[in-house]
């Protein structure tokens, strides 16, 4: 039989606390006794009661959500603990101090008030402990259900990130049909490509800095066959940084968002520079283009993929990870992302 050791260290903290209140009660009705009576008896019966109920219910089998022996056996466990701490732990207390509570006429009229307040101390004692267990159950749940949610929310918004990359896309390809069929082809190679690696890669929520950095240049290249010589990108990524877990399509969306806002409306183009670093604990990742700037960029980065990218992160990382957009006219702009770095 495995016992929660540290669950049971707790619970007996607990139950010397509860003793120690109830002994100080006791001394202030019956002053004229040492305080030490009161405590030892308190303590003899209470920690008794509790040793038998705690390590008892470990021997029927308890209900999930409380911890707690089912139906009658629950019940019984009860009283017959708080009846065995009674007797065991008067024993225990007499034997402490010398003498018989049962032989001694104090003792015997005193009787009733210690067999009140302990049937009394050991049902709100026990009532007290059913109640975090099944507390303690109703959190651990609450916690799965959240982590359920965030898991379908996350998996909501890379739905709807793939799409959202794969129409733009197919949008210029339309444009280079007409103009250009030669580059239109090598466009449509590309993105073939690029689609075999990202199925490739498998639906998993997180993979390797290195491979999101892979599937950038592929989307960058793709890029680069519609814009030619108005493109130019540069990706740094440190070698001891190549292995870092990051969730996948994280980048994308915010150098779609350069191309987009900051270089096409540009007549000469731009670069797009991508760097990865360490600061501390955190993972920062900074993505810089040379573009308009403010004069055609969402405020404040509102647009669908900064948001998708600040939901998500919010979703897994919660206040652990920071986004943080900023655009000067005529400048460029620059995202900066920063998660906690993998264990």
């Amino acid at each position: 039989m495995k016992f929660d050791w540290l669950a049971k260290l707790q619970n007996f903290l607990h139950v010397l606390a509860f003793c120690l209140a109830i002994s100080a009660v006791q001394y202030a009705f019956t002053t004229e006794r040492p305080y030490e009576v009161p405590l030892v008896y308190s303590l003899a019966i209470g920690v008794t009661t509790w040793a038998l109920i705690d390590f008892g219910r470990d021997l029927f089998a308890s209900a999930r959500e409380t911890g707690w022996p089912l139906g009658a056996s629950g019940v019984a466990l009860t009283a017959g603990a708080i009846v065995g701490g009674y007797f065991i732990g008067t024993l225990l207390a007499d034997r402490w101090f010398g003498w018989s509570t049962w032989d001694s006429s104090a003792g015997r009229n005193q009787l009733r008030n210690s067999i009140l307040i302990t049937l009394t101390a050991g049902v709100a004692g026990s009532y007290y402990f059913y109640s975090v267990n099944k507390s303690a159950y109703l959190l651990r749940k609450m916690r799965e259900a959240r982590g359920h949610a965030n898991e379908a929310q996350l998996k909501l918004l890379e739905s709807q990130l793939e799409p959202h990359m794969l129409f733009n896309t197919l949008a210029n390809l339309r444009v280079l049909i007409g103009a250009d069929p030669a580059r239109a082809q090598q466009m449509l190679d590309h993105m073939i490509a690029y689609l075999r690696a990202t199925l490739n890669a498998s639906r998993a929520p997180t993979h390797t800095l290195q491979a999101e950095f892979d599937r950038l240049r592929d989307y960058l290249e793709l890029m680069a066959v519609r814009m030619g010589p108005r493109l130019a990108y540069t990706l740094e990524l440190p070698p001891e940084l190549a292995q870092q877990q990051v969730p996948t399509l994280l980048l994308q969306p915010l150098v779609e968002n350069s191309i987009q806002h900051g270089l096409d409306p540009k007549v000469e183009g731009g670069r797009i520079t991508v760097t990865a670093s360490r600061d501390g604990d955190a993972l920062v990742l900074q993505v810089t283009d040379t573009g308009v700037g403010t004069a055609n960029a969402p405020a404040s980065g509102s647009g669908f993929g900064m948001t998708q990218v600040r939901e998500r992160l919010a979703t897994l990382y919660g206040a652990a990870a920071a986004l943080n957009f900023a655009a000067d006219q005529g400048k460029g702009a620059c995202t900066i992302t920063r998660i906690p770095l993998a264990a």
